[in-house]
């Protein structure tokens, strides 16, 4: 009974996390597109912290669902590997949040002075770099579904 419990959470939890990783990568497409720069900085602002909030809180509560199902049974080398890749994705997860940030604030100081070429050059590095913590954010995100999967079906 409790394990049902902790699976039913674990998938919820999980499933918030990644509907809202595919959600705000299509919102950014059709932001991107249809908001004037002023407008995107403050949309994508608002919508951070909301999704830490949300987002993150799910992420957490996954991972310690989980963690008290992998604490049930023997340990097994799947478990060290689960554990390894859910430390990573909290690693490039708040690595991925202070990025963002600091970006907002480069793309918010472009916009006050939009004659600054440096601003917009250190901007495309870090769009850059959003880029590849997005993507390793989604890959660990995906490993860990994996890994639970086949932890599950022994």
């Amino acid at each position: 009974m409790v394990r049902a419990f902790l699976v039913i959470v674990e998938v919820l939890a999980a499933s918030v996390w990644i509907g809202g990783l595919v959600t705000i990568g299509i919102v950014a497409q059709i932001v991107r597109r249809q908001l004037e720069p002023a407008a995107r900085v403050s949309f994508f602002r608002s919508l951070g912290r909301r999704y830490l909030t949300v987002g993150g809180a799910s992420l957490l509560v996954a991972l310690a669902s989980s963690a008290l199902l992998l604490a049930r049974g023997p340990w097994a080398g799947e478990k060290t590997v689960a554990v390894a890749v859910a430390a990573a994705l909290v690693l490039a997860t708040a690595a991925g949040v202070a990025q963002a940030r600091s970006l907002t604030v480069l793309r918010q100081r472009a916009l006050e002075d939009p004659l600054q070429s440096r601003l917009a050059d250190r901007i495309r590095r870090r769009a850059r770099t959003a880029t590849f913590l997005r993507a390793l954010i989604g890959s660990l995100t995906l490993a860990l579904v994996v890994i639970a999967a086949s932890i599950n079906h022994h």
